[in-house]
C-alpha cells in the first residue's frame, strides 16, 4: 500500500487514484484551468465510506503565482466548487470540514 505519491504535471492525465483522499500541489501551470480541472478531478472521485477528500494549493504571497493561482479559482468558482484560503499563520488550527 502506497501511503504518499509524488507526481509531475504528468499525473493530470490517465491515472486513476480512487483511494487518495488528500492533494497537495505545489506549483499551478500558470493560470491553467484544465490543470486544476484536472488534478482536482483525481481527487474529488467517490471514496469508500464517504470519506472527505481534501485538495490544497500552496501559493506564495505577493507573487505572479498568486495572481495566477486567483484565477484558477475563479474558474472552480464558476464550476460550483467551494473553498476556504488560509495564509499560513491559520493553517496550524484549521480543522477541515464539510462545506455547506
Amino acid at each position: 500500500e502506497i501511503k504518499q505519491l509524488i507526481i509531475s504535471k504528468v499525473g493530470n492525465f490517465a491515472i486513476d487514484l480512487p483511494d487518495a483522499s488528500v492533494m497537495v500541489q505545489l506549483s499551478g501551470t500558470f493560470g491553467s484551468r484544465q490543470e486544476e480541472a484536472q488534478r482536482l478531478g483525481r481527487i474529488l472521485r467517490p471514496k469508500r465510506d464517504d470519506q472527505m477528500a481534501h485538495f490544497y494549493t500552496l501559493v506564495s504571497r505577493d507573487t505572479q503565482d498568486q495572481e495566477f493561482s486567483a484565477n484558477r479559482q475563479l474558474f472552480l468558482t464558476e464550476q460550483g466548487y467551494q473553498y476556504i484560503i488560509l495564509y499560513d499563520d491559520e493553517v496550524a488550527e484549521y480543522e477541515p470540514r464539510r462545506l455547506a
